[in-house]
């Protein structure tokens, strides 16, 4: 039954996208990107932020240290979420799956996360550890540097994890995750605090509340909630701003 499921979204996202992210093979895709996207420029500063370099796929197993759950207390992160079953959910920049699977099983065999990530070395981590545990109700998504090939108006939540710091599109990257979401869906942004010197974070790897809240307003989102209490990151929950005028294309110069 999940695999038919995961079968049909496959299809389904394949029918919404122009650029189809898992239907080829990876070098097929990675050629077609160069040639076809017209990638903008990357950004090297964004609002005054200066962005960091992509993690490389030889840090997956950082992903999934044992002592992860102590430092982040992941757990209490996942059940701040409000997921249900059935739900769509995205793992934008999903690595090696830490989140993904754990999502997967919390909204059951009719919900479906869409996982994505820019590297295909880490989906193919991720397969590994989807097969060895038996779980298909994840479909690896390949994104690129500005477009994670995600279904208009289909997801409910997105999460982003310690990765939209490292966005070297992020204009164009929220443009496109909030097309995606339903009218009630919400992006929850998880960042390491660059309020606190005790996180044991570079702090190029860190976002402030503050800097937080200027990039996203800027892209028509709006505040919904904060979750407080996990010990390094903010946690914060963001919804689509209804009065928010889009401009006419994301910028692909350096906004000092």
């Amino acid at each position: 039954m999940r695999l038919t499921r995961t079968l049909v979204w496959t299809l389904t996202v394949l029918a919404t996208c122009t650029e189809v992210p898992f239907a080829q093979p990876v070098s097929q895709l990675l050629a077609q990107d160069d040639e076809q996207s017209n990638t903008p420029p990357a950004l090297q500063l964004y609002k005054g932020r200066r962005i960091a370099q992509t993690m490389h796929y030889e840090g997956a197993p950082w992903l999934i240290r044992e002592n992860r759950e102590n430092e982040e207390r992941c757990s209490l992160m996942l059940a701040n979420m409000d997921l249900k079953t059935g739900m769509t959910v995205c793992d934008m920049g999903c690595g090696n799956g830490f989140y993904s699977l754990q999502m997967a099983k919390m909204i059951g065999p009719e919900g479906i996360v869409l996982a994505v990530d820019i590297q295909p070395q880490m989906l193919y981590l991720m397969r590994q550890r989807m097969n060895k545990v038996g779980i298909d109700n994840i479909a690896p998504i390949l994104g690129s540097f500005h477009n994670p090939h995600l279904p208009r108006n289909t997801i409910d939540v997105i999460l982003m994890v310690d990765v939209y710091h490292e966005f070297s599109h992020p204009e164009h990257m929220l443009r496109a995750m909030r097309n995606s979401l339903k009218a009630d869906g919400k992006i929850i942004l998880l960042e390491y605090r660059e309020e606190d010197p005790k996180v044991p974070i570079k702090p190029l790897h860190k976002m402030s509340k503050k800097q937080i809240m200027v990039e996203y307003k800027a892209n028509g989102f709006k505040l919904a909630k904060e979750f407080e209490k996990l010990p390094w990151q903010h946690m914060m929950f963001f919804e689509k701003d209804p009065d928010w005028k889009a401009p006419e294309s994301p910028k692909s110069d350096d906004d000092e």
